[in-house]
């Protein structure tokens, strides 16, 4: 397997434990921010199909949906959804940024560009949410 395709199959575990997570920050979520809540599952679950088909229409068998994901904390409060969709969009920018590193083509690129642009605007949005203020970073996915 190619080092893009490896790094497009490490995206699809990150998206799919994303939309697991999400299934749990809704439940832990006030009525405030179920629009939120919508669009980013949406937008990850969207995701997952391209990018299940494109990897599919590369001869790339695409991983699976685990039955279940550990959460990296312990959902309690509306405050703790918050950041818990707070780290999923980082792990997932974490993701599509080494995508990107990887992509060899215009259109691996501006997938994982879009990716990668799509989760730090959803960080943010979740960081106001939280009362996080810086509520952006200034390199998405990675370490700088």
């Amino acid at each position: 397997m190619s080092p893009v395709d490896q790094a497009l199959s490490a995206a699809l575990d990150v998206e799919h434990g994303v939309i697991y997570g999400y299934g749990l920050v809704s439940a832990h979520s006030p009525f405030d921010v179920n629009d939120l809540v919508a669009a980013a599952m949406r937008e990850h679950r969207d995701r997952r199909d391209e990018l299940t088909d494109m990897l599919l229409g590369r001869g790339v068998d695409a991983p699976p949906a685990a039955p279940g994901y550990e959460l990296p904390i312990t959902l309690r409060t509306p405050t703790d959804a918050a950041q818990l969709a707070v780290r999923m969009e980082r792990d997932a920018a974490v993701a599509w940024r080494a995508v990107l590193e990887q992509a060899d083509t215009d259109g691996d690129r501006e997938f994982a560009l879009r990716a990668l642009s799509a989760c730090a605007v959803t960080a943010a949005r979740w960081n106001a949410v939280a009362g996080v203020s810086p509520v952006s970073e200034a390199f998405p996915g990675g370490s700088e």
